[in-house]
């Protein structure tokens, strides 16, 4: 794993060299992307049975065998587990108390002359939400994108799991059960993103689309933007954890591990001001690493694109972390809350030593959709915000029209639309 040190000084370049991730389309996968999108788009629900039985290795003699409603969520939720019932169940109930909180309301003010002025707040009609399958199943997916969706009102939730060789998991289902989505088809790719964009017979036409996914998903996020609203284009998972040295090695291991067994390109960054400790944390990774069942994928991420970085001090660790805008960002510290005014870029803070980033994950309550690839600096986790749009209210009254047009009108004079002017003129002096 990479060792840095903030005094050296090339320090600058080889974190910018560490941080830099190509986020521009692999032309090939674009084109491909792309003549798969336009065959969604031309021949509905056959361009997607031919692509779901060559990618997804799931021949279907039609879309019903594809297609899955709240019955058969429910048997999934029925097949469970006692204790993976009521663990999803729990989580379900923490991520939808926190995203109640979020909701906004319509409001509006009235001035002196009776002009009315406000915003009003309306739900989504329908939203595709993208799980992903494959190399894991995410239930933690279902319920972060649909529980938001349910609380923020929206009419119809549709979701899209990959079902590799038809390999169906009831855990995905039940999650799907128990936070409210209305339909799920078993299709994936860049097949399943179109399908939700442009509607076939079968799968309607969805508002937005949320959820992440693999390059193929992305570059189809991408390319239906416009037609549809995306929530982001999501980069490798990243987790930063900022440590005094107090914190159990063995414990900081694991956490970084969390995030590098997400996929061999994922990011894992330990920034301490002891190389003491940094030492530790290493030997604790080296003595781990052998235990995980997926220690190859772990390997390759904290080989390719991990560190352990010495600083300075908490305060210099606070300025790098601001650079490097993480998805996840640990405060392992003896009191995180004050150092929470130096950090400004972060998708997610986990506060102290106890706060695992992988609780955040499952069960914490907040979203774990968050921004990735430095975009911290500018986006935010998604939220029941998303899947509310706003409509602004203005009644103008007879008395506002005579003091608002008398404005808009040498305005609109002097941007050379003389047809906006005289529209707000011929309101001037009118009679009631």
């Amino acid at each position: 794993m990479l060792r840095l040190d903030s005094t050296q000084s090339d320090f600058t370049e080889r974190l910018t060299a560490l941080l830099a991730f190509e986020t521009a389309q692999d032309p090939a996968v674009d084109q491909a992307v792309a003549d798969i999108c336009a065959g969604v788009k031309t021949r509905g629900d056959a361009a997607v049975l031919e692509y779901t039985a060559r990618f997804d290795r799931l021949p279907a003699a039609s879309m019903a065998d594809l297609t899955l409603g709240r019955d058969a969520l429910q048997a999934a939720f029925e097949r469970l587990p006692a204790d993976l019932s009521s663990a999803l169940l729990q989580a379900e109930a923490r991520v939808r108390r926190y995203h109640e909180k979020q909701l906004m309301t319509s409001w509006s003010y009235e001035e002196d002359d009776g002009t009315l002025l406000g915003q009003q707040v309306t739900a989504i009609d329908r939203v595709g939400i993208y799980v992903p399958g494959g190399k894991a199943a995410y239930p933690s997916s279902v319920l972060m994108n649909a529980v938001p969706a349910r609380v923020a009102g929206v009419g119809e939730i549709i979701m899209v799991v990959p079902t590799p060789g038809g390999e169906r998991n009831d855990l995905v289902l039940a999650a799907a059960y128990i936070s409210g989505v209305d339909k799920v088809f078993t299709i994936g790719g860049a097949q399943a993103v179109a399908a939700l964009a442009y509607g076939t017979d079968s799968v309607p036409q969805v508002d937005k689309i949320t959820g992440p996914g693999n390059a193929w998903v992305a570059a189809a996020k991408r390319r239906v933007f416009g037609v549809v609203g995306i929530d982001m284009v999501a980069g490798p998972s990243e987790i930063l954890v900022v440590c005094d040295g107090s914190t159990d090695p063995d414990w900081i291991a694991m956490d970084l591990f969390s995030q590098a067994e997400h996929d061999e390109i994922a990011q894992a960054i330990l920034l301490c001001p002891s190389s003491e400790y940094l030492d530790r944390v290493a030997a604790s990774i080296e003595r781990l690493l052998p235990t995980m069942p997926r220690r190859d994928i772990i390997s390759a991420s904290l080989g390719g694109r991990g560190a352990l970085i010495a600083v300075r001090d908490l305060d210099e660790a606070c300025a790098i972390a601001n650079t490097i805008a993480p998805e996840h960002l640990e405060l392992s510290v003896a009191d995180p809350e004050a150092w929470l005014p130096r950090l400004r870029h972060a998708g997610a803070i986990f506060m102290g030593r106890y706060t695992s980033e992988s609780l955040g994950d499952y069960c914490a309550g907040p979203n774990h959709v968050l921004p990735t690839s430095r975009t911290a600096r500018f986006a935010s986790p998604l939220g029941v915000y998303d899947f509310q749009k706003r409509t602004s209210l203005i009644r103008v009254s007879r008395a506002g029209a005579q003091q608002l047009g008398r404005i808009a009108s040498v305005l609109a004079h002097g941007e050379g639309l003389t047809a906006h002017a005289r529209s707000a003129e011929l309101r001037l002096d009118a009679p009631d």
